[in-house]
């Protein structure tokens, strides 16, 4: 047979001698692969001779092992994979649960400043009082008021609320069935800031509450005519302003104007119009009749029907909306006076009762503010950005004085029977950039210019340059006096006689008038001492 030398014949390396000159010698030669049987000869030559062996069909069999890596990438891709989806989707998740609304109680109560740092009291560690506490069963629920995200706002029938044979119309607070811990936790806390916070006319003043045996329910007065907001709106047609002191002519050199104001309908764009009046369902006021056909036996539920029927016939004059300013400078100052910061001060959220009394709240808890288009997304969270003041809109600075700004946002509101603050504008970079040059909206249609000067006051960028609301107060009073010795025609009853509200005084404020009615219609309850 034919024999092939191979040329990868590797150098012989002794391993061991033995005595007379004997050497054990090895050869190793190395092949990458072996495709078949071979028979090998072995030949070794030196000085002395040559010597030879065969090795015939030696079978080679070579177990080729993948790397571990290539083993195991199927299952690591795989795994990998599995990982990231999981992940995407756990950070989805997490997206849409910060991006869901959460129920926040906005009034906060400062317990110290540090410079422009406010330290705000944990209103989960105000105490309660459990004399307010008022027996679930002597309730007796109504239609719903207003509905949100998170709870809502209901009618309801107080039986011995302060006095043992009494029967009052109430409204009560009360989350969804769904509601969490936190949600609970934050209408408790509501609770605790409204009973430490006392009685005032023109706040929505709490009556009592139910912690035990059942969901929370916060009981507070009912206010009659809805949101203050709803009431100009549906007033706007019957407005009677023959005023002398009210010049309707706008300033033409105003940065901004757009203002149009017919006799029946009112621009969309500008936030409503008279056939969408209804569509605002935060606090929705009782709807009416023309007419009182049909008599209630019950006394008492004939003379509400007669009463919301003259109040559907009253029309709106300028006397009444400088009481609606008055009385929500009055209920801010009170506030104030009680290191509260309201951070939510608009007429959606001043409710009307019985004599035009405009009382301050905050329904959050029936409104959805996911569809709500005054409540804009601005990080994680929604606000009311044209009502807020700038440093709270670049800062997150919430004070008085920014509550002042809001004020001021809430009188051109009421001054403009309820068109929505800089309209034709959407919130964008331009708005910002407006907001934070000290752009202000021009007059509106039916304020005085004392009014408007007000206004501009408010909206001063130095927060310490704006008026307080003692001092807001105190100014439209005077504005009141002054209409009140002027005759009106074409009103079925003086502004004395129709407003709900004794402006005398209206810088003082006594303990006594502030702590009556507290709680469950008794005084002097509400202190934790």
């Amino acid at each position: 047979e034919d024999y092939r030398l191979l040329l990868n014949d590797s150098s012989p390396q002794v391993v061991n001698m033995w005595p007379f000159r004997e050497v054990e010698v090895e050869s190793v030669v190395l092949f990458q692969e072996l495709a078949a049987n071979f028979t090998f000869c072995c030949v070794a030559i030196n000085r002395e001779g040559n010597a030879s062996d065969m090795f015939h069909s030696l079978t080679i069999t070579r177990s080729v092992m993948a790397p571990q890596s290539k083993l195991f990438s199927p299952v690591l891709s795989t795994c990998i994979g599995t990982s990231v989806l999981l992940l995407l989707l756990l950070l989805f998740l997490l997206y849409k649960y910060n991006q869901k609304p959460k129920y926040q109680v906005r009034w906060k109560i400062i317990e110290a400043c540090e410079g422009n740092n406010y330290i705000f009291i944990d209103p989960t560690q105000l105490p309660y009082n459990e004399k307010w506490e008022f027996p679930r069963n002597n309730l007796q629920f109504g239609k719903t008021l207003g509905a949100g995200a998170f709870g809502k706002v209901v009618e309801a029938t107080a039986f011995g609320l302060g006095k043992e044979d009494s029967v009052l119309k109430v409204a009560v607070k009360m989350l969804k069935s769904s509601a969490d811990t936190d949600e609970q936790e934050a209408l408790m806390s509501e609770l605790k800031i409204m009973s430490h916070l006392g009685h005032h006319e023109n706040i929505v003043n709490l009556l009592g509450a139910c912690t035990y045996g059942g969901p929370i329910l916060v009981i507070t007065e009912y206010c009659r005519y809805g949101d203050l907001l709803n009431f100009l709106r549906k007033k706007a047609e019957s407005i009677i302003i023959q005023d002398s002191a009210l010049d309707t002519s706008l300033d033409s050199a105003a940065d901004y104007k757009n203002i149009d104001i017919e006799k029946k309908y009112i621009r969309s764009d500008s936030g409503f119009s008279s056939q969408g009046l209804e569509t605002y369902v935060e606090m929705r006021p009782v709807s009416s009749s023309s007419s009182s056909s049909s008599a209630s036996p019950d006394s008492a539920q004939t003379r509400e029907e007669e009463d919301e029927t003259r109040e559907d016939l009253r029309p709106l004059n300028l006397s009444d909306l400088l009481q609606f300013s008055s009385q929500v400078a009055q209920g801010m100052a009170f506030l104030a006076s009680k290191n509260c910061i309201h951070r939510d001060l608009a007429a959606r959220n001043v409710l009307v009762s019985d004599g035009r009394v405009a009382k301050i709240c905050d329904f959050g808890l029936a409104r959805d503010i996911m569809n709500d288009s005054n409540y804009v997304v601005k990080g994680n969270a929604r606000l009311p950005v044209k009502w807020m003041a700038p440093e709270s809109i670049f800062d997150c600075i919430y004070t008085v004085q920014s509550d002042v700004w809001s004020y001021g946002i809430l009188l051109w509101e009421i001054f403009s029977l309820g068109k929505s603050p800089y309209p034709g504008m959407v919130v964008n970079s331009k708005f910002y950039s407006m907001v934070k040059q000290g752009y202000q909206m021009a007059r509106p249609d039916f304020a005085p210019l004392e009014m408007y000067s007000i206004m501009q006051a408010c909206w001063r960028l130095e927060p310490t340059e704006r008026p307080t609301f003692d001092q807001i107060g105190c100014f439209i009073q005077k504005e009141l006096e002054v209409h009140k010795e002027q005759n009106y025609t074409n009103l079925p009853s003086t502004a004395e006689e129709d407003s709900g509200c004794d402006t005398s005084g209206c810088c003082e404020e006594s303990c006594e008038q502030e702590e009556s009615g507290q709680p469950l219609l008794k005084s002097n309850n509400y202190q934790f001492c």
